[in-house]
């Protein structure tokens, strides 16, 4: 089932246009396609950070997750984590 799409016109410089059509092709995508991943990852929304005295459920605590926290270095490494914990990041700074 095709989503809803919506037309538009954008101005890309020369350059940036054959480096994303290369890109697409490599992807085998569409250079829409390509384009439109790209729009959607970056403009998904991050989880947003809890205030410190926000209160965490009985239930959630019980679920017995051990999730680590990455440290500063895995962080600084990898663009994805980057992202998540920009703002924590920031504050270190």
């Amino acid at each position: 089932m095709e989503r809803e799409r919506t037309a538009t016109v954008i101005r890309i410089r020369p350059d940036i246009m054959a480096r994303a059509k290369r890109q697409a092709k490599m992807n085998n995508l569409s250079l829409n396609a390509y384009i439109e991943n790209l729009m959607d990852r970056d403009t998904t929304p991050v989880i947003p950070k809890l205030p410190k005295d926000f209160k965490v459920s009985e239930e959630i605590l019980n679920l017995n997750c051990n999730i680590p926290t990455p440290s500063r270095e895995e962080i600084e490494a990898d663009p994805k984590l980057a992202r998540i914990f920009r703002h924590e990041i920031e504050s270190l700074l």
